[in-house]
Order: C-alpha cells, then structure tokens, then sequence
C-alpha cells in the first residue's frame, strides 16, 4: 500500500519551486523554535539563520532530485533537520554540550526517520561532489556527459572518442570515485550513522 502525502506537502512544493510566499511562511510560522534550540545550545541567532537556509537548501535539493515525500507534520521535519545539522556543527567544531533536548516535543517517528534520512542523502551527496572535483578533468567530462546522455555511443561520439574507449575510461572513472569516496573519513562516519 503507497505511502499517503502528509497534507504539509505543500511546504515542499513550495521550496521546490522557490515560492517566496511558502518560504515566508516557513520563516514566520518555524524559525522560533529553532533559533530558541539553537540559542540554548551554545549558538546564537546568526548561526540558527545559518542552519534554517542550509536546511531549505537540502529540503530544496532533495525535493528536485529525487522528489521528496513528506509522510509528516513539516514542523516536525523541519525542526528534526534543524537540530541534527546543528549538533553536527557543534560535533564538527568539538563544542559538544547540549543543554537543551527536545524531550518535551511530541514528535512522530515518521518525521526522526524522514529527517535521518535527508540529512543522510545530503551528507553522501556532498561526499560525492568533494570527491568528484578530484578526479581528472578527463574523468569529469566523461562521467558528466554519461550522466546527461544514457547512450553511451552518444557520448563517445560527443567527446569525440571511441564507445570502446569511452566504456572503458567510465568503468575506470567510476572505479576511481568509489575508491576516492571509500577511502575519505567522512565515508565510515555517514555509513556508521
């Protein structure tokens, strides 16, 4: 049975398509809560507007790659996101006191694990483009057209080599980023989480 869109799914419609009127709202009706936690937990103002836009970019993202479902309250979601990104800033900056739970919200498991796995997709996407800029720019090019071409004799013709070539170079262009990514800490810490 297909999982039902939480009626909060106008939310990410809304940031998907960049609607200053949605994007407002989220502003006005669930930034407090999130400064308030951030504030309490060895930030401030500046550094929770910082979270809030970083967060409307990863819910942006995920929202146009790969089309995100919401299945609960975005207030939950939204907040979920918020603080996890926060306590791996203070984690990251080594500033690890947390004052301030969340044990007094009411919050749906639904939202925890769709925020775990946000969180979890933006880390690896990054982890991806960091270690994409280090292959060569031969293996940028290629890999780039086969991610907008499928054909791959369409490619080879493109960049102006031969489909044998071409198949080889993006099984050792592919072999090269997965050995890249495998090999980088922040691999093991996204696959422990």
């Amino acid at each position: 049975m297909p999982v039902k869109n939480h009626p909060d799914q106008f939310y990410i419609e809304g940031i998907k398509q960049n609607d200053s009127k949605i994007i407002r709202e989220i502003y006005d009706r669930f930034s407090e809560k999130v400064i308030h936690f951030i504030c309490k937990n060895s930030g401030n103002e500046s550094q929770a507007a910082d979270i809030i836009q970083e967060v409307l970019i990863t819910i942006f993202k995920q929202a146009k790659n790969s089309d995100l479902t919401l299945i609960c309250p975005f207030d939950a979601y939204f907040f979920l996101l918020c603080k996890r990104k926060w306590l791996n800033e203070l984690k990251k900056n080594s500033r690890t006191q947390v004052t301030s739970g969340s044990e007094h919200l009411s919050i749906v498991d639904n939202a925890s694990e769709a925020a775990e796995e946000t969180i979890l997709l933006s880390e690896k996407e990054s982890l991806f483009n960091e270690m994409f800029q280090k292959l060569s720019d031969a293996c940028k090019d290629l890999l780039k057209a086969s991610f907008k071409i499928n054909n791959m004799e369409e490619v080879a013709k493109n960049l102006d080599i031969s489909y044998a070539y071409a198949r080889k170079k993006k099984s050792l262009c592919i072999g090269k980023l997965t050995e890249l990514v495998r090999s980088s800490p922040k691999y093991n810490s996204i696959k422990k989480d």
